[in-house]
């Protein structure tokens, strides 16, 4: 390891604090002047921006399309849909006048009180009733159906313990917002726009995940029902990845958005919304990166290959970046990103540091040497594996090498999660397990008083009812009582 890096914290140490200095020695972000906000650094914004845009050709190659709606919401719209409003009524922040003006003292800019909002705003926690009050201008017969859009926008929800990217009080995300003629469509397209999530996470974060279904407490406040993906963080926490929602009519008939159907008759229309955020910045770090800095998928990261060369006078530069040239232009003919570092004002060791620290999945080092034996040295960034290679069909190498390097980094995060996950059947057990930083399977009898116990007793919470899980019935964990399956239960972020 370079000796640079020696100052950051390790994750058995501290696991909290490894995260928080590695986010800011890998210029991911760091803290807003607003409590709660964050700023994203053009690093840590490249790798959102390769999130982006691969969910986004994802989602319109099923179809949906782009759209904006307002950043605020008459507060008369969040009450409309009571469930709606109660889980998000401690989070909203209020926008009350629309006007400053010069304090008269001369210290400073103060609110204009005649500049009172006859009605308040609120910054969007999230935007499903201002949508659906759109969506019933749009929708009058099945003909206008169905409605597939998503917004790529910030939202703001008050936190009150702030973490970057994990939790913020303002974040990036997506959020879809579908309408659907008949039950059937909607719980498809929730299902669906799930599968997409989950397929995403492994293909391209290396993130394996589980897919399920949240218990009606932990479900989205207006949903009938809520599909997530949760993963595993480091210290055997839960991290929710995405979430898809069958909202069913609710919000139709909270905004009177109805539509004629195929007989003839008036119905209200069956909704669906979905997203996910800068969260999965988080589970991308939490996920996959070691001591020495970030861990980044080849496919998720901004440089894929970095080579450093090795000289002492300028006409070995000049030597060995006539020979980079040829191999900088290899890599890009098959896709690959690339950046050849020849800045003069870092030392070699400062940018071996620097390159670990953010993630950078090869690095290759080229000097005189190396240039007459017609070699390279790369090295790995998953195992900090170090091998002498020919020039000779380096790119090829180097394609096949990234593809490994993929598979290899989602191999190991699923290996960690099966190790660290197990089923329970009595509450002792149970609560050593989850003290542990385990993912526990157990038996739970159906009931939110059952639930809020063991999550007041155990800080854990049920993650979900995965899919595909053997539902053979048995026991409550906690209280002895019949149980339909076992569901999944750990403390998460």
């Amino acid at each position: 390891m370079a000796t640079e890096l020696k100052g950051l914290t390790k994750r058995s140490e501290n696991y909290s604090k490894w995260y928080n200095e590695l986010v800011v020695n890998a210029e991911l972000a760091e803290q807003a002047p607003v409590r709660g906000c964050m700023v994203i650094k053009p690093y840590g914004y490249a790798i959102w921006e390769k999130i982006q845009r691969i969910l986004d050709d994802k989602f319109k190659e099923t179809g949906h399309q782009n759209a904006y709606f307002p950043l605020l919401i008459p507060k008369s719209y969040l009450s409309r849909e009571a469930e709606h409003v109660e889980g998000f009524a401690k989070e909203c922040a209020v926008v009350t006048h629309y006007r400053l003006k010069n304090a008269e003292d001369g210290s400073g800019v103060v609110v204009d009180p005649s500049a009172k909002l006859e009605e308040e705003l609120i910054i969007r926690p999230t935007s499903e009733t201002i949508i659906w009050s759109t969506y019933k201008n749009w929708i009058k017969s099945y003909r206008d159906l169905p409605i597939l859009c998503n917004q790529w926008a910030n939202v703001m929800r008050w936190e009150m313990r702030p973490r970057l990217f994990l939790r913020t009080a303002e974040f990036l995300w997506q959020e879809g917002h579908t309408a659907h003629a008949t039950r059937e469509e909607a719980e498809a397209e929730a299902r669906r726009m799930q599968e997409v999530y989950a397929d995403f996470a492994e293909k391209y974060m290396a993130l394996p995940v589980i897919r399920g279904v949240k218990s009606e407490t932990e479900r989205f406040a207006g949903a009938l029902d809520t599909y997530t993906i949760e993963s595993m963080t480091q210290d055997g926490k839960a991290l929710q990845c995405g979430t898809s929602h069958f909202l069913g009519q609710n919000f139709a008939k909270a905004f009177g958005v109805q539509f004629v159907d195929r007989e003839n008759k008036l119905d209200y229309v069956w909704a669906t919304s979905w997203g996910v955020s800068t969260r999965l910045m988080g589970a991308l770090i939490m996920a996959h990166s070691d001591d020495n800095g970030l861990v980044l998928p080849p496919k998720l990261a901004p440089v894929q290959v970095v080579i450093v060369p090795i000289y002492k006078t300028t006409d070995e530069l000049s030597a060995i970046s006539d020979k980079v040239k040829s191999i900088v232009e290899g890599l890009k003919a098959r896709g690959i990103s690339v950046k050849y570092d020849d800045a003069d004002n870092k030392r070699p060791g400062f940018k071996f540091a620097d390159y670990e620290v953010k993630g950078i999945p090869v690095r290759l080092v080229l000097g005189m040497r190396d240039l007459q034996n017609g070699t390279l040295e790369l090295m790995r960034r998953d195992t900090l594996q170090k091998e002498t290679l020919s020039l000779e069909g380096i790119d090829a190498k180097i394609e096949t090498l990234l593809d490994d390097i993929q598979n290899n980094i989602f191999n190991k995060a699923l290996k960690y999660r099966e190790e660290r996950t197990v089923e329970v059947d009595s509450y002792e057990e149970f609560k050593t397990q989850i003290e542990n930083g385990r993912f526990v399977l157990a038996h739970w009898d159906g009931t939110a008083e059952t639930e809020a116990k063991i999550k007041e007793e155990t800080k854990a919470t049920i993650r979900c009812l995965p899919f595909g899980l053997d539902e053979t019935p048995g026991k409550c964990v906690c209280t002895g009582a019949p149980s339909a399956r076992r569901v999944l239960f750990a403390r998460s972020y």
